[in-house]
């Protein structure tokens, strides 16, 4: 058994359920911590994360909810910043660093959509070309370091959420993979704390975690460490498919995930 989950949202940002209630979910499965990671305050995407009051709303209820829940489970207040977010990024446990948007022409362009809506930036900004748009987006993972000082790198490879059921471009092809590990490197020199994500299993795009099992095999043999994550917005899946990720990081080598604690990240025997 994983015994946490550190990328969770809530009702404050995008997420579909109360904070204590998702306590509550953890607690039912067993487990010794959970970690809430609201979405970072986007001017550009008001409808996507916290307001900048609701940010601050968001920090008192976790606050509040370790106290009450004190000695029966640990609680950490954590925020999933997004590259561009203006969010000054203080009192928080923790800090996901993630790429949700490109930066095109000084527009900001949302690419975690539907496959009809990744169809159109790709012909719109990249001329039809899908390797350019995932060239970009591994160029700018390699700057997210500029922005914030990540604890853990939130679903590295995300723009192959529709890669089972749409050819946008090849992730078997060596430019692909050329581009995705030399992107790995870079980012891993930053932060090398990487998370095991399962939240598009949840939501119907997927049937593996992302990342790809070339990257977590790079992963390992970078020494890089790993969280599993079923980034939340539902707590009824808030261990979705942890069995099998957990199955898949041990076929790529791995023999420990890490856990977060009040004293930092420790290895967790999987």
């Amino acid at each position: 058994m994983y015994p946490q989950n550190l990328h969770t949202h809530g009702v404050l940002c995008d997420g579909k359920d109360t904070y204590e209630s998702t306590v509550q979910r953890a607690l039912e499965l067993g487990f010794t911590s959970i970690g809430f990671s609201g979405h970072s305050y986007m001017s550009y995407s008001p409808s996507h994360s916290m307001s900048v009051e609701g940010t601050e709303e968001y920090k008192k209820q976790i606050r509040e909810l370790q106290k009450k829940y004190e000695g029966i489970i640990d609680i950490f207040c954590g925020i999933e910043f997004d590259m561009y977010s203006e969010d000054p990024l203080k009192d928080y446990d923790y800090i996901i660093g993630s790429v949700h948007y490109l930066l095109i022409n000084g527009e900001y362009v949302g690419f975690d959509r539907s496959a009809e809506e990744v169809k159109r930036v790709i012909d719109t900004y990249f001329g039809g070309d899908g390797m350019k748009y995932a060239k970009m987006y591994y160029e700018t993972m390699c700057e997210l370091h500029k922005y914030a000082k990540s604890d853990i790198i939130g679903h590295f490879d995300l723009i192959t959420k529709h890669a089972e059921t749409h050819n946008f471009f090849d992730t078997e092809s060596k430019e692909y993979r050329s581009c995705a590990i030399e992107a790995l490197r870079e980012v891993a020199k930053h932060c090398n704390v990487f998370e095991v994500n399962t939240g598009a299993i949840s939501r119907g795009y997927r049937t593996t975690p992302y990342p790809q099992p070339f990257i977590l095999k790079e992963m390992k043999e970078m020494g890089c460490g790993i969280v599993i994550s079923s980034d939340c917005h539902d707590n009824r899946y808030l261990d979705c498919h942890f069995k099998e990720a957990l199955e898949l990081v041990k076929s790529c080598g791995f023999s420990e995930a890490l856990t977060l604690t009040k004293n930092g990240f420790v290895p967790h025997r999987i």
